[in-house]
C-alpha cells in the first residue's frame, strides 16, 4: 500500500525521536519515498546522518544556509502526507497559534497535503488543559491526531503520553490515506475462527481453527476500502486496524445471532469461520466429575444451525456470499455440492491433504470456485497474500 508513496516526516525535540529511525526504515522497506525535516532541538535526540542514510535523502533543518534555500512550499506540495512525529508540546502550541519560526513550521503552514501528528510528552503535559485545547484547534484545522500510548515515560512515570510505535503509525497512515478502492463503499461481513460448544464450565467441543485466514481476509477487505465487520470465535489473533469492527463470540449460536444482525446490511459476506456442526444437548452448570466407577461417558450432540445455508437461502439481490469448504477427500466434488446446496455465489476449497495449508499455519493453498463457472487456483502463499487474491476474485465477480 505504501509503494511509491511520498512521506514527509517532521521531527521535533522529544526523546521519542529515536523511534523515527525504525519508522523510516520500515517505510522505505515498504517502498515509500521518505524525506525528513528536523527542528534544531530534534537534532539533540537523533542523528541527522542516520536518517539521511536510511531515507537516502538529505535531512533538512533550516530555511536557508550560506548558499541554498529550502523551498518549504515545494516540500508541502511534494508529499502525499506530512507526518509530524514526535510532536512536542512546544511545537503543538506553535502550530495551534500560528507561530512560524523554523522550517518545519513553515512547511506545515504552507502544506497542501494531509497532515498527521503523533504527540509525545509526559503525562502531566499531555493532560494539561492547554494541550487539550491546542489539539482541538489542530483537529479543527483538519489535522489528524494519532492517539498516544500508555506506558513508561522519559520521566520515569507510567501513564499516557507515549508516542505511537512505528508499526502503529504506519497502520494509521495506511488506514486513513492509502487504502485501495476495489471494495469502496461496500460493507463486508467476515466470520473467522472456531466456535466452542460448552459441555460444562471447563470443557467444550471445538476445532483447531486459529482464525488467521479470517483475520487476513477482514484486513484485506478493509485495505481495499470496505467497511468491515469481523465476527470471530475464540482467537489469539490481533487486528492491525482499529477501524475494523470486531465482535467476539464463543458458540455457534452466538455467531448465528451476530450474523443475523449484521448480514441484512452487508453487501459482501465471507463465511470463513469453522463453525461447529454439533453442540451438546445440555450444558452442565458445574464441572462434570469423573467417578472411579466410570469406564465410559456418553455425550449427546445435536446439530447446530447451518449459518451459511441460512444466509444463502435468504440472500438479498445485491449481496455476494462466499463460503469455505475444508475437505479431506473428494475435495472438488464436495465443494461444488456445498456451493449449490447453500445457494451461495462462490466457495473457497481448503484441502487438509495440502502441506502447510489449513488450520494453524501462516500459509494456505486454496481453489476459489464461482457459481458462474470461474475457478482460480491460488498456490501456497502467506494467508495475507491469499486473502488479497480472494478480495480481487470477489471484486471481479461483483463488477463483471
Amino acid at each position: 500500500m505504501l509503494q511509491n508513496k511520498k512521506i514527509l516526516i517532521g521531527i521535533t525535540g522529544s526523546i521519542a525521536a529515536y523511534k523515527i529511525i525504525g519508522l523510516v526504515r520500515l517505510l522505505t522497506k515498504q517502498g515509500a519515498e521518505v524525506k525528513v525535516i528536523m527542528t534544531p532541538s530534534a537534532t539533540k535526540f537523533v542523528s541527522p546522518l542516520v536518517l539521511e542514510t536510511l531515507s537516502k535523502n538529505a535531512v533538512l533543518q533550516n530555511l536557508s544556509s550560506a548558499s541554498t534555500w529550502a523551498n518549504h512550499v515545494e516540500l508541502g506540495r511534494w508529499a502525499d502526507v506530512f507526518l509530524i512525529a514526535p510532536l512536542s508540546a512546544n511545537t503543538l502550541a506553535k502550530m495551534a497559534n500560528g507561530i512560524c519560526e523554523n522550517l518545519l513550521l513553515a512547511v506545515y503552514f504552507s502544506a497542501t497535503c494531509p497532515v498527521v501528528v503523533a504527540p509525545a510528552m509526559d503525562e502531566d503535559m499531555w493532560k494539561h488543559p492547554s494541550t487539550k485545547r491546542n489539539l482541538k484547534l489542530l483537529e479543527q484545522d483538519g489535522v489528524a491526531v494519532m492517539p498516544v500510548g500508555y506506558g513508561e515515560l522519559a520521566s520515569g512515570l507510567v501513564g499516557e503520553g507515549r508516542m505511537a510505535e512505528p508499526e502503529n503509525i504506519i497502520n494509521f497512515l495506511v488506514a486513513h490515506f492509502f487504502r485501495g478502492h476495489l471494495l469502496q463503499h461496500k460493507k463486508v461481513l467476515v466470520t473467522a475462527g472456531p466456535t466452542y460448544e460448552p459441555i460444562d464450565p471447563v470443557r467444550f467441543v471445538g476445532n483447531h481453527s486459529s482464525g488467521k485466514m479470517g483475520f487476513a481476509i477482514a484486513e484485506a477487505c478493509f485495505l481495499q476500502g470496505a467497511d468491515v465487520v469481523l465476527v470471530t470465535g475464540p482467537s489469539s489473533e490481533k487486528l492491525n486496524y482499529d477501524e475494523i469492527k470486531r465482535i467476539n463470540i464463543t458458540s455457534a449460536n452466538e455467531m448465528l445471532e451476530q450474523c443475523k444482525t449484521e448480514a441484512p446490511t452487508a453487501d459482501i459476506i465471507i463465511m470463513n469461520a469453522a463453525v461447529a456442526d454439533f453442540t451438546p444437548v445440555q450444558q452442565a452448570t458445574q464441572k462434570i466429575k469423573k467417578e472411579k466407577s466410570d469406564s465410559e461417558w456418553q455425550l449427546t450432540l445435536v446439530k447446530t444451525t447451518d449459518i451459511l445455508a441460512l444466509l444463502g437461502h435468504s440472500k438479498l439481490p445485491h449481496q455476494y456470499i462466499m463460503g469455505f469448504a475444508l475437505e479431506t477427500e473428494n475435495e472438488l466434488k464436495n465443494s461444488l455440492e456445498k456451493l449449490n446446496a447453500k445457494k451461495i455465489d462462490s466457495i473457497v476449497l481448503n484441502s487438509l491433504n495440502n502441506a502447510h495449508a489449513g488450520f494453524g499455519f501462516d500459509t494456505n493453498q486454496v481453489t476459489i470456485i464461482s457459481k458462474k463457472g470461474n475457478q482460480e487456483v491460488v498456490p501456497l502463499k502467506s494467508k495475507t497474500e491469499v486473502a488479497k487474491e480472494i478480495v480481487v476474485f470477489i471484486s471481479k465477480e461483483i463488477n463483471a
